[in-house]
């Protein structure tokens, strides 16, 4: 069954995100034989080299709304590209990165054109031609798992968490034959809100949602110089450095790299947490990662029941010789 799937590729400070191209694979996989797949850009500048990229792993047709009104996001602004992609589309599904802004615009876009809304998906799994297909998401903090579809005859508004789906490959050299880029016109709506500035407090650093590798240190760091460490080994991986509620409520580093139930959930290759006991809170951020390594003092840490590895010892002596054996690794890779 063949399907014209919509995705909305985000872009942040001016970069496409990498959860557009995992999007992109799955709607490359979703149109199926004969189905086409659109993507839409939204921003100000730069476009014409995100458009080729998105051409090259499988969009069939890339629509650009390019204008200086879109240079940060605005809830209003971004929702009306979206509806004038959505119009002059007419998608059967609208693909969207499970990130804040997908999280905000997805149930609008759903409200608008009465489509259905499934949110925060991890897998899709195959179907058969005339078939469902079928969504699945977790529940309870990754306790539970559920599968979902769509009722016929109505539209499909999709998020997708970062992290989980494979991203759509590069295809030959010169991309896709016969894709074009077209100009999206949208009529500018009235806004509610204006952005007069943007502080990042953990600028420079990779995305957390996105990181293949997470450091993550708890209230076993006793200090914010205790994240030196931390940060030293998530740089020897081109990672990022997460951490407990306790060590932000400690003032030890910003609420902005907390991870779990009240804070971002990662799902990255390599989790390495470390002096994080393993609260269930922390747990329901980050218990779906592929491999998840322990550093405790205390061999009887809750966070043991779900590592893949553990070593009980004190992070301060453990870190950073996991740091020089990673960096050695570097070494010789190149």
């Amino acid at each position: 069954m063949s399907r014209t799937i919509l995705v909305y590729a985000e872009r942040r400070d001016g970069l496409l995100r990498r959860v557009a191209f995992e999007a992109l694979g799955a709607a490359r996989r979703l149109a199926g034989e004969g189905g086409s797949v659109h993507a839409v850009l939204a921003g100000s500048g730069g476009a014409a080299e995100d458009a080729a990229a998105l051409q090259a792993r499988g969009a069939d047709v890339v629509h650009i709304a390019d204008d200086p009104t879109l240079q940060d996001y605005a809830p209003e602004a971004y929702l009306a590209v979206l509806r004038a992609a959505m119009d002059a589309v007419r998608p059967d599904a609208l693909l969207l990165g499970h990130t804040a802004a997908g999280r905000e615009l997805a149930p609008r876009v759903a409200a608008a054109y009465g489509a259905g809304h499934i949110a925060d998906v991890t897998a899709i799994e195959p179907f058969e031609d005339g078939g469902d297909v079928g969504f699945i998401r977790p529940l309870y903090a990754g306790k539970a798992f559920e599968r979902r579809s769509f009722l016929p005859g109505h539209p499909w508004v999709v998020t997708v968490r970062p992290n989980n789906l494979p991203p759509a490959e590069p295809q030959d050299a010169g991309g896709r034959s016969g894709g074009s880029v077209q100009a999206l016109t949208y009529a500018p709506p009235q806004l509610w809100t204006a952005v007069r500035g943007l502080l990042r407090r953990a600028g420079g650093q990779l995305d957390l949602a996105e990181a293949d590798v997470v450091v993550s240190g708890g209230r076993g760091v006793r200090s914010a110089a205790g994240f030196e460490p931390l940060q030293a080994l998530a740089a020897a991986f081109g990672g990022a450095v997460g951490a407990s509620r306790a060590a932000c409520d400690a003032g030890y580093c910003d609420y902005a790299l907390q991870i779990g139930q009240t804070g971002k959930v990662v799902t990255p290759q390599l989790y390495i947490a470390c002096g994080i006991s393993g609260a269930i809170q922390h747990l329901a951020g980050m218990s779906q990662s592929r491999t998840i390594v322990a550093i405790n003092k205390d061999a009887d840490a809750p966070i043991f029941s779900i590592a893949d590895y553990g070593i009980v010892g004190d992070l301060f002596e453990v870190v950073p010789l996991l740091t020089s054996e990673v960096l050695r690794t570097n070494q010789q890779a190149n």
